[in-house]
């Protein structure tokens, strides 16, 4: 018998007793007074019973027969352990054809101890509204992680998620590099153009995070990083967030790699970045932006369309100024390139020129704007002084 049962059983008994009349109590339990007098002739001719419902104690109409529900918690340990409630819901009925409410596989799963609440408590942070327009800003991140479960190499994801819908664009690499972060935004801007904003960390990938030299600051100079200097190019601001919660989209985001993503791969027998890398663009990206991806509040794409035979090859690029030489080379790297004779506008020793290394590794060394014919200089050890180099 319950609460409510046990203070009709002391009303009517109060009544029985004549020690309050039944309209008071009618208004105390919020019935009617024709209801008050049946709840009352049920408790003279059956007495405590009478006010229990005759439902009490019987299987629901709805409940789940007892060999399905063993069959769905056998399947879950066998294909599913450690999946969430939720996402191991939609798995039965997407693999197994079987259908269960996630909040009635969860429960199961508490009362058989295969799950467990997790209870945060996040420090007090104010909330901030989202964009209201498609590349108005996008939140950019590196997360690191045993994406294979020990069955391959750990590696990173290098993701990118737009902050008014939550679209979302990655691939897997070895490391988080700057080569890595330009090869994102460079994909991201041939799908969807060029973002206005672009939100990452203070990471040597992204940005650089140093005092200016003494030639920097009388020169007026601001140091960019490589990827920084790229985002300039093409117009795009970059925010630095001061911790990983002021970027919270991309942090969720992870968060929802690193549990749907891992088990994903875990069911096909993915272990390589390639085999990662062609199932995230085929199959799991469409899926979960349809699944999580928002409308944004207003319409209008923020996105700068691309401009046909836009060069980005010379804008995602390590670019460097080297003094020429009195015998036409330019060094880089350790490494020397001769300027050749049969350029018609040719820099003279002591002129400045622009080297710019591409992401495909080549060398290519440009003056007032125009790229000069070159060739790489290698230098050869002397037979009779192993420690010094001439031509």
């Amino acid at each position: 018998m319950g609460q409510k049962e046990l203070i009709r059983v002391k009303l009517m008994e109060m009544v029985k007793q004549k020690q309050r009349k039944l309209s008071d109590v009618a208004v105390v339990l919020k019935v009617s007074y024709r209801q008050a007098k049946r709840i009352y002739r049920k408790y003279r001719e059956q007495g405590d019973k009478g006010l229990i419902h005759g439902n009490t104690g019987k299987p629901s109409h709805n409940m789940i027969e007892k060999t399905i529900q063993q069959k769905i918690i056998r399947t879950y340990r066998e294909q599913y352990l450690g999946f969430g409630p939720t996402f191991a819901a939609e798995k039965l009925a997407e693999r197994d054809g079987i259908v269960v409410d996630h909040e009635t596989l969860r429960r199961w799963l508490l009362e058989e101890g295969d799950w467990q609440r997790k209870r945060r408590r996040a420090a007090y942070r104010q909330r901030r509204n989202r964009r209201e327009r498609f590349g108005e800003l996008v939140q950019f991140d590196g997360s690191p992680h045993d994406w294979f479960e020990g069955r391959g190499p750990k590696c990173c994801l290098m993701n990118m998620v737009d902050d008014a819908t939550g679209m979302t664009d990655s691939f897997l690499v070895e490391q988080e590099t700057t080569e890595a972060a330009m090869n994102l935004l460079w994909t991201w801007i041939l799908w969807h153009g060029i973002p206005q904003a672009l939100y990452c960390d203070r990471k040597n990938a992204f940005v650089l995070d140093r005092e200016p030299t003494l030639e920097e600051q009388l020169a007026g100079i601001d140091p960019q990083s490589p990827f920084e200097k790229a985002c300039e190019k093409l117009g795009i601001k970059v925010i630095v967030a001061n911790s990983p919660q002021a970027k919270g989209r991309v942090e969720r985001n992870h968060a929802v790699y690193q549990d749907r993503f891992v088990k994903e791969l875990r069911l096909r027998g993915i272990s390589t970045i390639d085999e990662a890398n062609r199932f995230l663009e085929m199959e799991y990206l469409p899926a979960i932006n349809k699944k999580f991806a928002k409308k944004p509040a207003k319409k209008e794409d923020a996105h700068v369309p691309v401009m046909k035979n836009q060069d980005f090859k010379n804008i995602f690029c390590f670019e460097n100024t080297r003094v020429v030489s009195n015998d036409y080379i330019a060094q880089i790297n350790r490494k020397y390139y001769q300027i050749l004779k049969e350029n018609k506008q040719r820099p003279h020793p002591g002129n400045r020129v622009v080297v710019r290394t591409w992401l495909d590794k080549s060398v290519h060394v440009f003056f007032k704007g125009k790229e000069l014919l070159v060739k790489e200089y290698k230098l050869k050890q002397r037979k009779d002084d192993p420690n010094s180099l001439s031509a």
